[in-house]
C-alpha cells in the first residue's frame, strides 16, 4: 500500500516554503547516526531494566509499536516501550491526559525519564526519525489537526524528533497549534548551535521530568 503524502494536487509539498537548502541536514545526519549508536549502547542496561519492571507489573509486551507520520508524509511504525494497560485505546485512539489512570506504575516512571522513548534510537538509526525534529503524530490526529490548524503539515518539511523544539518548550502540556509554532521555528532556524541548545534543554527535562504525563 503507498504511503499516505501530504502534497497539492500539482505535486508541490505544502511545506515547500519550510525545506531549506543548508547542508546542515546532511552533516546532521551523519553525527545522529554516530550519537544513536552511542546512546543506544550506553542506555540498554536501562531500558533491559525498565523492560523487566513493564514486565512485572503487568502482563503484554514490553514493547509497544505505533503507526506515526513522517517525512514528507510517509507513515513508519515508531517503537516505544509500553508505558500504558495493554487495553489502553480499547475504547479507540485517545491522547495522553495529565494524571491518565490508563498509565501503569511503571509507566509513570519512565514516561517522567523519557525512559520509554529510547528504544525509538532503532527508528533514528533506521531513517524513520532525526535526533532532533517535531514530534511525529499518529496519521488520524495529523489530519484532525491539518483540517483545525492552518499549515500544520508543513512540520512534515523535516523527518520528526527523538526530542525537538516544541518537545523541550512546551512538552505535552502545548496545544498542537502552539507545538507548530515551535516546530516551524525550528525548520526555519535550524543550525548546529541550536541542535546543542535543545541537546542540553532535553537533559534538564529528563532529570526534572518537567512537561511529562
Amino acid at each position: 500500500m503507498r504511503a499516505k503524502t501530504y502534497f497539492h494536487s500539482d505535486s508541490r509539498p505544502f511545506a515547500e516554503g519550510y525545506q531549506t537548502r543548508s547542508l546542515y541536514p546532511y552533516v546532521k545526519r551523519g553525527l545522529e547516526v554516530l550519537l544513536s549508536l552511542g546512546l543506544l549502547l550506553f542506555t540498554l542496561p536501562v531500558m533491559i531494566l525498565a523492560a523487566f519492571a513493564i514486565k512485572l507489573e503487568s502482563p503484554g509486551s514490553v514493547f509497544y509499536k505505533q503507526e506515526r507520520v513522517g517525512h514528507r508524509g510517509r507513515n513508519f511504525q515508531v517503537i516505544k516501550l509500553r508505558s500504558m494497560r495493554t487495553d489502553a485505546e480499547k475504547n479507540g485512539p485517545q491522547w495522553a491526559a495529565k494524571n491518565d489512570p490508563r498509565v501503569t506504575k511503571v509507566g509513570q516512571f519512565i514516561r517522567k525519564t523519557r525512559i520509554d522513548e529510547l528504544p525509538q534510537l532503532i527508528n533514528i538509526l533506521r531513517g524513520d526519525m532525526s535526533l532532533i525534529g517535531p514530534r511525529p503524530e499518529r496519521p488520524m490526529f495529523t489530519d484532525q489537526f491539518d483540517k483545525e490548524i492552518p499549515g500544520f503539515k508543513n512540520r512534515l518539511a523535516v523527518k520528526p524528533g527523538l526530542t525537538g523544539w516544541a518537545q523541550v518548550n512546551g512538552g505535552y502540556e502545548s496545544t498542537p497549534a502552539e507545538k507548530l509554532e515551535f516546530d516551524l521555528y525550528y525548520i526555519r532556524k535550524q543550525s548546529f548551535k541550536l541542535d546543542l541548545q535543545i541537546l542540553w534543554k532535553t537533559v534538564l527535562v529528563v532529570f526534572t521530568g518537567d512537561g511529562a504525563r
